[in-house]
């Protein structure tokens, strides 16, 4: 008898009572005693005048790890809440309360990464000899290294303080411009989330009308927007000369720890395998019967043989076909159905989207998302539950060796979805079923290869001519039409030039340059897939081994030593692309 799996999940496990939870109270207070600690006893460290500086650092290490698992065990108890019901007004002012102590928190950090600075190199050395200083050694000497190119402590203090009313306080303008945009498209007055959402549907004539409504709306707010953008670039230029950086790319290279040499690679081959990708595009405009494909043409469906499963089927599907890769995971994604761990209800009242969230005090994961059957639900599940299975595999390290980058954050999730989204291709019980969901793999390759080198493209230009003065909306318009010429190499019939305005990752102020990462993600696990394939069912000790590392060393290190590859040379990216061109070769064959 197979199990029946609830598709709510349960938080009571953390703080009973949800938002108006005594419990929660309780840890909040805790929280914010142990920063109040954790800051005290950096401010009185004197990194050079104490003897026995091993055992204070150390000391100072645990006692960040425990102030830290407390804020977000803090952050993902409060993301639930407010996920789960939108309506949730509490949720919303805890969530303030925690980005208080979160921000309360890293005022304390840059302090103490200052004072990591300050030693000599040799010192230094001598301190990461044995011990948990050892095991810390790439993330503490990172954090030290970035201090160091950074910045007095006050001037960096003053910066941090200028940005809350002024880089994040554009970034929010972009969101209440964004809740206030509708689009007007015949009678209906739609929210940008509904407009999208009609750009996927089946006639041409809707899509089409929502385009040109979407187009106009943008259009008409283009001064506000624009000036919201040269702001936050502006802002971002001018704290990067303050710093004498150079190079725009270097901050969010070095979040990503990769080097250039690495992304030139990568976006070098990508532009040499365009053709196969141009050929899909005609052939699926030869299918809508079209002579070339528009913008608002790329997410049109093909075909009409839907499958559909139940949250139930769903469930066994990804269970049964991790297993074919490795018990640990299908043992992770039984155990997250098993113990509550998914809300995937389908009702009102919840908020859009899907996402992974961790609570390191308990070594929980909690998913997110609404499932309604849809292929897509089925892949969507799968790639959280892979984000759950990389902090899985990273669960015994020290918190400072769990914070992986946005770049391989996406690898897992990935790998994971690939899994079942080959496995349901395979699975497809009739040619025109095994059609739409070859066509829902590839329009990821398209979104990742084409969809983000243009937003590259476009933010590379951008940040070039911003650095002469500010940039209008009319060129603003003009880079986005030539780096979508690039990237789509030419395949499309109309493009969307105030995709600058309507894309809300040109607006994100937490992390610069919020695109490449992903296409990197999803190249390098597509990297691993292929390797994955060649060993046959072995391959999952290596693969946890890779997700172990992942926080712990720069990406070209985690390749060379799990992978045997070098990313800075071509070869380990040209594997990767063949592989989604495989999938276009197949869709073509078929459809020939």
């Amino acid at each position: 008898m197979t199990n029946t799996y609830s598709d709510v999940w349960d938080l009571e496990v953390f703080f009973k009572g949800g938002s108006s939870s005594p419990e929660f109270a309780d840890h909040l207070k805790a929280a914010s005693e142990e920063i109040a600690i954790f800051k005290q006893e950096v401010a009185d460290w004197k990194p050079n005048a104490q003897p026995n500086q091993s055992s204070k650092l150390e000391y100072l290490v645990e006692r960040f790890e425990g102030a830290a698992k407390k804020v977000r065990q803090a952050g993902a108890f409060v993301s639930c809440l407010h996920a789960q019901n939108t309506d949730d007004k509490k949720a919303g002012q805890l969530k303030a309360t925690v980005t208080e102590l979160s921000a309360s928190l890293q005022t304390a950090l840059t302090i103490f990464d200052q004072k990591l600075s300050s030693f000599s190199p040799d010192v230094w050395n001598g301190l990461l000899q044995d011990g948990l200083l050892k095991e810390l050694r790439f993330v503490l000497t990172e954090r030290r290294k970035r201090a160091a190119e950074r910045l007095s402590e006050k001037e960096e203090s003053a910066i941090n303080a200028l940005s809350v009313d002024g880089y994040h306080g554009w970034g929010q303008m972009y969101d209440l411009l964004v809740g206030t945009t509708k689009i007007q498209y015949k009678e209906e007055s739609l929210s940008v989330g509904q407009a999208a959402n009609k750009m996927s549907d089946a006639d041409r004539s809707v899509r089409k009308g929502v385009f040109k409504a979407w187009e106009k709306a943008w259009k008409e707010k283009e001064d506000f927007y624009a000036k919201t953008l040269n702001h936050l670039a502006g802002f971002r230029l001018n704290v990067y000369k303050l710093r004498s950086w150079e190079d725009v790319l270097k901050e969010p290279l070095d979040i990503n720890r990769m080097k250039r040499e690495t992304l030139d690679a990568m976006w070098e081959v990508i532009s040499e395998n365009k053709e196969p990708f141009v050929r899909f595009l005609n052939r699926k405009a030869h299918l809508l019967g079209l002579k070339k494909l528009s913008w608002y043409d790329l997410d049109a469906p093909i075909g009409n043989a839907e499958s559909k499963m139940s949250y139930q089927q769903g469930a066994d599907f990804i269970v049964e076909n991790f297993a074919q890769f490795g018990t640990e995971m299908a043992g992770f994604a039984k155990k997250a159905f098993e113990d509550h761990w998914i809300e995937a209800e389908d009702r009102p009242g919840k908020a859009p989207g899907g996402f992974h969230t961790f609570f390191p005090e308990s070594s929980q994961s909690r998913i997110f998302m609404t499932y309604s059957g849809s292929p897509a639900n089925v892949s969507t599940l799968a790639h959280e539950l892979g984000h759950g299975f990389h902090t899985y595999a990273m669960r015994d390290l020290h918190l400072l060796n769990r914070n992986y980058a946005m770049n391989v954050a996406e690898t897992a999730s990935t790998f994971a979805e690939m899994i079942v989204s080959d496995a349901a291709v395979k699975n497809a019980q009739t040619k025109e079923e095994k059609l739409g969901l070859l066509e829902d793999k590839i329009q990821r390759s398209i979104a990742l290869l084409m969809n983000i080198h243009a937003r590259f493209l476009f933010e590379t230009q951008f940040y070039e001519e911003r650095k002469q003065g500010v940039v209008s909306p009319e060129r603003l318009a003009e880079l986005m039409k030539h780096a979508q010429e690039e990237a789509y190499a030419g395949a499309l019939e109309e493009y969307h030039p105030l995709f600058w305005a309507s894309k809300l990752h040109f607006f994100i102020t937490g992390v610069p340059f919020y695109n490449f990462p992903y296409t990197f993600g999803y190249l390098f696990s597509v990297g691993i897939y292929a390797m994955a394939l060649e060993s046959g069912k072995g391959y999952e000790k290596k693969y946890i081994a890779i997700l172990k590392d992942s926080a712990s060393m720069t990406v070209e290190e985690l390749a060379q030593k799990h992978l045997n590859v070098d990313l800075t040379e071509k070869d380990f990216w040209e594997k990767a692309v063949r592989m989604c061109v495989e999938d276009v070769e197949e869709f073509l064959a078929l459809t020939e």
